[in-house]
């Protein structure tokens, strides 16, 4: 009888805990995709988090590093939200995933994990914010199971226009050498901290690794970006797969049903 009483206990505990709301001092509550979203201060920047009906065990959670609000249908945060994550972002400006830009992200990782999310984020990378979520995750592999990038942006010579890149923005290029401090184009263009570059702790910590794109992108070009990931990531050993949009250029970023991309990220975190 007394086993009895104790494996109720027990599971009177983990139903509280699953159907326990977040709540965070100085926040405002509204509606996001239908789902009640928090919105507070982290690191003298905005953020919120998005919270689902149910929350899975354990509080697995999806962060969009930049976009938020850009081809969501597409990109799987509702089909998400729906499943029982939380869905989160914090507002770092247009910096590519710069220094700053992660000491913010570290900030507001550690902020949710110690407010019961879990250790482990879901990345949502979006055109540039491959940036942020390759650079974050870099620094901080232990706190990543799975990167989403659609169409992302894996190397910063891309956004210069540097020979077989594409044709570049100079006005990004401006924003570039700002949020990263380079003090000239020779010194970005010989940067060595690019998505590209900094795999090996990803692979070693075996965080999983989807990118959706269009073979057609002359933005972030796949062959000098996602191609370029994907033969690096799988040399170390990593576990990635990429999807192909045939004859799509940039946008639209996503698909028109996100079920692949959501149930690799079920998958990985199910594992995790």
């Amino acid at each position: 009888m007394q086993c009895f009483l104790t494996f109720l206990t027990f599971v009177a505990l983990l139903s509280a805990h699953v159907h326990a709301e977040v709540s965070f001092e100085g926040e405002t509550l509204d509606e996001w995709q239908g789902f009640k979203r928090h919105t507070f201060q982290v690191d003298g920047c905005k953020a919120w988090v998005v919270e689902p009906k149910t929350a899975l065990p354990g509080k697995p959670w999806s962060w969009c590093m930049e976009f938020p609000d850009a081809f969501t249908e597409r990109c799987a945060a509702p089909q998400l939200l729906a499943a029982g994550f939380h869905h989160v972002h914090i507002v770092v400006g247009n910096t590519f995933g710069g220094p700053e830009a992660v000491k913010h992200f570290n900030a507001f990782h550690d902020f949710l994990v110690a407010h019961g999310l879990a250790k482990k984020a879901v990345l949502i990378g979006l055109s540039r914010g491959g940036m942020y979520a390759y650079r974050f995750a870099s620094q901080r592999p232990e706190g990543v199971s799975v990167i989403y990038g659609d169409a992302p942006l894996c190397d910063l010579k891309t956004v210069h226009g540097a020979p077989g890149y594409g044709k570049g923005n100079p006005v990004e290029w401006a924003n570039v050498m700002k949020a990263y401090g380079f003090k000239d184009d020779a010194e970005g263009l010989a940067y060595a901290g690019n998505p590209v570059d900094i795999l090996a702790p990803l692979a070693k910590a075996k965080v999983a690794i989807i990118h959706v794109i269009g073979d057609a992108d002359d933005i972030v070009v796949p062959a000098k970006n996602s191609n370029v990931i994907e033969q690096r990531y799988r040399e170390l050993g990593g576990n990635m797969q990429v999807i192909h949009k045939i004859g799509v250029g940039h946008h639209p970023h996503g698909l028109g049903d996100p079920k692949p991309v959501v149930d690799f990220i079920l998958q990985h975190t199910a594992k995790g």
